[in-house]
C-alpha cells in the first residue's frame, strides 16, 4: 500500500503538469492582459489600475491594439479606449 502512495502522487503531479502546459499552448501568442492607458478610459473587458495601465481580470483573455485614430480592420471590432479587439 506504501508505494502505491508514491504512484499516485508522482501520476497527479504529472497530470497538473500537462494541464498546464496545454493552457500555455492553447492561449493566443498575442492577447494581452494588461494594456497600456490610452487616453482617459480603458477598453471594454479591461479594468483601470491607475497606474497608466488596463487589465483584465478575468478568464478572457483579448488580442487588443491601438487604433491609431484610425477605423479598426476587417476582422477587429472597436472596443473604446482607442483600441480594437479580434473578433
Amino acid at each position: 500500500m506504501r508505494s502505491l502512495i508514491p504512484r499516485l502522487l508522482r501520476a497527479a503531479t504529472l497530470l497538473t503538469a500537462a494541464g498546464l502546459v496545454t493552457t500555455l499552448v492553447i492561449q493566443p501568442a498575442q492577447a494581452q492582459r494588461v494594456v497600456p492607458k490610452i487616453g482617459n478610459i480603458c477598453p471594454l473587458g479591461y479594468v483601470d489600475t491607475l497606474n497608466g495601465k488596463c487589465t483584465t481580470f478575468g478568464l478572457a483573455i483579448y488580442t487588443v491594439q491601438p487604433t491609431n485614430g484610425e477605423a479598426c480592420p476587417s476582422g477587429w471590432m472597436n472596443v473604446g479606449g482607442r483600441y480594437c479587439r479580434k473578433k
